[in-house]
């Protein structure tokens, strides 16, 4: 996650008060309890976990670097322990009958379809105004968030408790993502900007996996990547679903109110379709409890928000082989050609991925 109405507010200054002062007091407090990862290793109050961890993050944060040829600078080698369970909470919000996010704008990086907030009250506070305008709303905690490499002079981004413990390939994909906001970012484009980062991601996962993985780390990644793509798929064909039913009622009056019913019956089969996927992948319930509370509360923002990270990565991947795939040479043709629709307008960027 870009976390960018954060990087505005601390940049700028030019949102409410409150926000201002929540998003640069919050940011100033992690940077103060980040520390040098070289100097967590050695404290002997370090548990041996954390120590293997933090080692082999370097390990990921180099191959970024060589591999990838991801921005080689400050991020990343700082770590900090924030004792909550996520860096900061996302607030998104689409209307009833349209599959569209409500965007905040700002100064510095242009507009964006999620507002971030460093308390979860406070996020929720927002989460209930927005609901008051009768607009339906998700509040997500997120592990990580980009500064774009703005503050890099700073010390830059650092690794955080709220995902230092991620599996192999989940922690590899993670600093691949927010190291690529440092690379390209698009002023008013969060679909553009997330879907190139997960690409990345993705991309990048799968080599780090293939060269320094351990057996298990990839049985156990692909396992992960194919419950992934199965619950990808039904995300997308209920969108989809929807879609067509407020396509509809954008053009036929009568339905003002029994769309609502359309609405139900969809939401509901697509409950009833997750409970058959999530059967079948057996393995200790506990370890869907996030997803299970995702599809109980998921709603149109749900969908709006997944579609920012998920809706373009076809085309990204499409361009990658194009450009001749994982090579260092592909790489650096893939950003390039990244750049050049980057200098597109989103309608042009729109067409070009989906050719």
């Amino acid at each position: 996650m870009a976390g960018l109405a954060l990087l505005s507010a601390l940049l700028t200054g030019c949102t409410s008060a409150g926000y201002y002062a929540q998003a640069v007091n919050g940011h100033l407090s992690l940077m103060a309890a980040a520390r040098p990862v070289s100097e967590v290793i050695a404290d002997p109050q370090t548990s041996d976990a954390l120590r293997q961890r933090l080692a082999q993050s370097q390990d990921i944060r180099r191959f970024a670097v060589n591999e990838l040829l991801l921005p080689d600078n400050a991020s990343y080698h700082r770590y900090a322990d924030l004792h909550r369970p996520a860096a900061v909470w996302s607030v998104v919000a689409a209307p009833p009958d349209a599959l569209v996010a409500k965007t905040w704008c700002y100064p510095v990086i242009g507009c964006a379809s999620y507002r971030g907030y460093f308390s979860e009250a406070e996020a929720r506070a927002e989460a209930q105004a927005l609901q008051a305008e009768g607009l339906e709303v998700i509040v997500q905690g997120v592990p990580a968030y980009s500064t774009l490499g703005w503050l890099n002079w700073a010390g830059g981004d650092p690794l955080l408790n709220t995902f230092i413990n991620y599996p192999d390939g989940e922690l590899a994909r993670l600093v691949f993502h927010e190291l690529s906001h440092q690379l390209i970012y698009v002023r008013d484009d969060s679909s553009f900007n997330e879907a190139f980062a997960t690409a990345v991601e993705r991309l990048g996962g799968r080599r780090w996996l293939a060269l320094h993985g351990s057996a298990a780390a990839r049985e156990a990644d692909a396992a992960l990547e194919a419950r992934r793509q199965a619950f990808r798929g039904l995300v997308r064909q209920t969108r989809g679903e929807l879609a067509a039913i407020f396509e509809k009622k954008s053009t036929d009056p009568s339905m003002d109110r029994s769309y609502l019913a359309m609405k139900k019956e969809v939401m509901d089969g697509f409950r009833a379709r997750y409970a058959a996927l999530r059967a079948g992948w057996g393995g200790d319930p506990s370890a869907y409890r996030r997803l299970d509370a995702w599809v109980s509360g998921a709603n149109n923002a749900s969908f709006v928000s997944q579609a920012t990270y998920d809706e373009l990565v076809p085309g990204f991947m499409r361009l990658f082989e194009r450009e001749g795939g994982d090579t260092p040479q592909g790489w650096r043709r893939f950003y390039d050609a990244v750049n050049q629709l980057a200098g597109l307008s989103r309608e042009e960027r729109r067409r070009a991925l989906k050719e």
